[in-house]
């Protein structure tokens, strides 16, 4: 049987304990061979879940750094996972950035077109996340950040009015199953699999997003 990384529906998702995050981050770490990094985590002390920053104007409670020199503490070391974790059981998993991939992420409605359009044209994607503000993130090879505005123009299309981003160098993303205050938990919309360890170029892929972006924004003005 196929070992697979994350969960791919809210029936299967887990409590964030921190066994669970702590083995997940682990897996992450050896099957992967992606760098991880403990972050903050939710406080339940009433009703509405409180970010362990204790910040009242949090804009990602219990998924975010807890320090300036995160990118330093960052490990593909599974052995330096279990000490990150031990410390801190609860902490979010994050996994930074423009390391061994980036990110291109595009509304929901957009990324589940786009997923549609590269089943018909027999493009695998790689493992793609889906966050509870309705956004999904596609993991491509390092450097598309680098090269995405010119993919895009290419195309014929204003990168500005594409709402399409790339998360590369300097910055992270949240991984399952990591929960983000009280909206719900990231999930795998197409989990890490053997299948799709090497990850695809941002060129493979900008053809479906942009067109599934471009609609997304046509159908925002006529709204």
């Amino acid at each position: 049987m196929e070992k697979t990384i994350g969960v791919t529906g809210a029936p299967q998702l887990p409590t964030q304990r921190g066994e669970q995050l702590l083995d997940t981050a682990v897996r992450y770490a050896e099957e992967r061979h992606w760098d991880v990094f403990p972050g903050a985590w939710l406080e339940h002390d009433g009703r509405t879940p409180r970010c362990s920053c204790r910040a009242h104007d949090c804009a990602a409670p219990g998924a975010h750094p807890t320090a300036p020199g995160w990118a330093g503490e960052a490990t593909g070391s599974a052995s330096a996972v279990r000490r990150l974790w031990s410390n801190r059981p609860r902490a979010s998993i994050l996994l930074p950035t423009g390391r061994t991939f980036e990110a291109l992420e595009v509304p929901e409605t957009a990324g589940c077109l786009a997923l549609a359009r590269m089943e018909r044209m027999e493009l695998p994607p790689g493992p793609v996340l889906r966050t509870p503000d309705r956004r999904m993130l596609f993991l491509v090879l390092p450097g598309a950040s680098a090269k995405v505005p010119a993919l895009i123009r290419g195309l014929g299309w204003v990168p500005a009015a594409l709402d399409l981003l790339c998360r590369g160098e300097g910055e992270y993303i949240a991984a399952p199953p990591t929960r983000v205050g009280a909206h719900g938990v990231v999930q795998w919309a197409r989990r890490p699999t053997a299948a799709n360890r090497w990850l695809p170029d941002a060129e493979e892929l900008i053809s479906p997003l942009g067109y599934a972006c471009a609609r997304e924004a046509v159908a925002a003005r006529a709204r």
